[in-house]
């Protein structure tokens, strides 16, 4: 995975509430165990019309948003437990993802995968949302190591939770086997001492 500690960039608006993971990745497109490709499929009954074309309505084919955080509604990722659903977000370019909900399996995917879920309060995300759909060209700051989500240039910020292994993994850019090896000398101390 690769590092993350602080990311600074635009945001796309889906003001949506309820989002499953059947809406993030239809299930007939889950026949790949590769999680590249994912992101062509993500929203895919939302981005795209019955006959396949652009359905410019929908706010990831709207020209005036664009980012790498994207800034959900309230209950983000709940449904089944597909992993896919993370792979589809990350593979579309996202690296932080904002609700003020999320499902747990979901956030569990998230994180193992490199994905930031940053739960905030319904009244700060709907803050973002009307600062965001009024400034399209607004941009936010994710400060892992700090654990705060702010406007730039504004006086809008918030704290948020991240379980303290998740956070250690993901600005190290670890996995739970990346984890272990960066422990292996304090390992293989403690099981010498062990067998003495």
């Amino acid at each position: 995975m690769e590092k993350f500690t602080t990311l600074k960039s635009k945001a796309i608006p889906l003001d949506i509430e309820n989002v499953d993971t059947d809406q993030i990745i239809p299930a007939r497109f889950l026949k790949a165990t590769d999680r590249k490709g994912f992101g062509d499929n993500l929203f895919r009954d939302w981005r795209y019309n019955k006959d396949g074309s652009v359905n410019p309505d929908f706010v990831l084919n709207d020209a005036r948003y664009s980012g790498k955080i994207l800034v959900a509604g309230d209950n983000f990722g709940c449904g089944s437990s597909r992993e896919h659903a993370a792979w589809a977000i990350t593979d579309f370019g996202f690296k932080v993802v904002v609700s003020s909900f999320f499902a747990d399996i979901f956030k569990g995917n998230a994180l193992n995968n490199g994905l930031l879920p940053v739960q905030v309060s319904k009244a700060f995300l709907s803050d973002l949302q009307s600062c965001i759909v009024s400034h399209p060209e607004t941009e936010l700051i994710v400060d892992l190591e700090n654990q705060t989500i702010s406007v730039k240039d504004a006086d809008l910020s918030e704290d948020f939770e991240i379980d303290a292994y998740k956070k250690t993994c993901m600005i190290n850019g670890y996995d739970d086997i990346d984890y272990l090896l960066s422990k292996k000398e304090k390992i293989e101390a403690f099981e010498n001492a062990a067998s003495n």
